[in-house]
């Protein structure tokens, strides 16, 4: 009877897993790895970390995508999976926010006093003195016609998974895996033929280190994207998801626009307005 009663209710109690654990410490050992590295031993151990965690990761979401499929994923965990999706994307909005932050700080007060040494690598103008600066309307615009393309490419996915189209869920994935793998490219052409660089030993500034923080996490996010997407895809082939329980796909093109999103606001501000400078107060 108290088993019956236990399962008598919307909530899903997990089965024991070992992933949190298991995850703990390989994190720790990739930490630990990570700063023996920055002291100049072997990158092994944080080589090791990391597969323990990239091993973990699978085989947890692997539990989670079973568990979707045995029905255990009732209306209200649903729920709280959206949840836990909108608060990671808020968590993810504030960790661009800081590079945005370094950016405007970066071109908007080179003069004040706190700043001198900044003012000085400078010239008290943005972008920086001798620095040439990318045509936001030749590769920027480029990707960022690829980013809105692909937007709308996994809104087609996802209305043809609504209305049970299982060919059009698909071709509209496989489209916005192209279209995520082709901005990838184009990116990595870009910082090749880069004229400014990221680290000051290497020659580099102020905006080299702004840009690249900025729009390189961003490539991160459009790379995770894009494998969070093709997961999707593999699991279209298997025959999962359906019209009314789809919340894997979902969270992935919430991801997705979330990071179109991001790109127009780096597009804008990095690309177009930082290219073009600002008046610095006090000069």
């Amino acid at each position: 009877m108290a088993d019956a009663h236990a399962k008598n209710h919307d909530y899903h109690l997990v089965d024991p897993s070992p992933w949190p654990f298991v995850g703990s410490m390989a994190a720790f050992v990739m930490a630990v790895g990570t700063v023996f590295w920055m002291h100049g031993s072997n990158p092994a151990v944080m080589i090791i970390g990391l597969l323990g965690v990239i091993y973990t990761m699978f085989m947890w979401w692997r539990d989670v995508i079973k568990e979707g499929q045995r029905g255990d994923h009732t209306p209200v965990v649903s729920l709280h999976l959206r949840y836990g999706m909108l608060m990671f994307i808020a968590s993810e909005v504030m960790f661009f926010v800081a590079w945005f932050w370094a950016f405007f700080d970066a071109s908007l007060f080179t003069g004040e006093a706190i700043q001198a040494s900044r003012a000085a690598a400078t010239g008290g103008v943005w972008p920086p003195k001798d620095i040439v600066v990318f045509d936001p309307w030749h590769l920027p615009l480029i990707n960022t016609l690829i980013l809105l393309t692909s937007g709308t490419t996994v809104t087609w996915a996802h209305h043809a998974l609504l209305n049970n189209d299982r060919q059009g869920l698909k071709y509209g994935l496989w489209a916005t895996v192209a279209l995520g793998v082709l901005f990838t490219i184009v990116q990595a052409y870009e910082y090749a033929h880069a004229a400014f660089a990221f680290s000051r030993d290497n020659g580099g500034n102020i905006y080299g280190s702004t840009f690249f923080m900025a729009t390189g996490f961003h490539g991160f996010h459009v790379l995770i994207g894009t494998i969070f997407l093709i997961v999707c895809l593999v699991r279209a082939y298997k025959g999962h998801f359906t019209p009314k329980a789809h919340f894997g796909f979902e969270a992935a093109a919430w991801y997705w626009h979330f990071v179109d999103v991001v790109w127009l606001f780096l597009f804008a501000a990095i690309y177009i307005w930082g290219s073009h400078g600002a008046v610095i107060p006090g000069h």
